[in-house]
């Protein structure tokens, strides 16, 4: 049905993008350290959820659209792409904020906010938009099978590769704010990688021509 290239090609963007500071990972990385891990693993729960909105969306064929609509599809790109610059220019400025640097404390929420905040905070996120409508596209072939069924598989991937890493991120988060905040020289070096990443991905999907499959 799909081929082996594409799937190590969104594996490959999937962590590329979840390593990347975003509204998912600060906001999972604040609930951690102030709240604990169970408080990071029902977030991530809620930006679970969010995933699968986003990819029932893209099975039920919404790149199509974009495909009909080339002009629609290379404003995204550039909305995306301007997105990480700022989320690069952020990282990178002088006095620029960074994923793990010591937080000022947030007041307790209840699971089910927790959870509904993950949710809203995943379905808000431009990152994950430009994700699936269009980074992953570019992986579907007509020919290799149903659009939809492919869109369905790829996206799966998406998701177990973001979990994985966030559900990581979320047990060590706590671990690695106190290792960062005695040592000022590896918080800039994070910041640093942080935003070159970041550039560097803006960069990239500015440039980029490809068009979304045609179903």
């Amino acid at each position: 049905m799909i081929d082996s290239v594409a799937v190590l090609g969104v594996a490959a963007i999937a962590l590329g993008m979840v390593l990347t500071p975003g509204p998912n990972m600060l906001y999972l990385v604040s609930r951690s350290v102030t709240q604990g891990r169970a408080a990071g693993l029902v977030s991530l729960a809620g930006v679970a959820l969010g995933f699968l909105c986003y990819l029932a969306a893209a099975a039920l064929g919404i790149s199509a659209v974009f495909s009909a609509v080339p002009q629609a599809y290379t404003a995204l790109k550039l909305a995306g792409a301007c997105y990480l610059g700022w989320l690069a220019w952020q990282a990178l400025r002088p006095g620029g904020s960074a994923p793990f640097a010591p937080s000022r404390v947030l007041p307790r929420d209840s699971s089910a906010r927790l959870f509904l905040m993950g949710l809203t905070t995943n379905l808000l996120n431009p990152k994950i938009a430009v994700m699936y409508l269009a980074l992953i596209p570019q992986f579907v072939h007509p020919g290799a099978g149903p659009v939809w069924l492919q869109s369905l598989l790829l996206g799966s991937v998406q998701i177990v590769v973001a979990l994985t890493v966030n559900a990581l991120i979320v047990c060590v988060a706590g671990t690695v704010a106190t290792f960062l905040s005695g040592r000022p020289v590896w918080l800039r070096a994070q910041k640093f990688v942080m935003g070159s990443v970041l550039g560097g991905l803006a960069i990239h999907l500015a440039l980029d021509r490809a068009r979304p499959a045609v179903v």
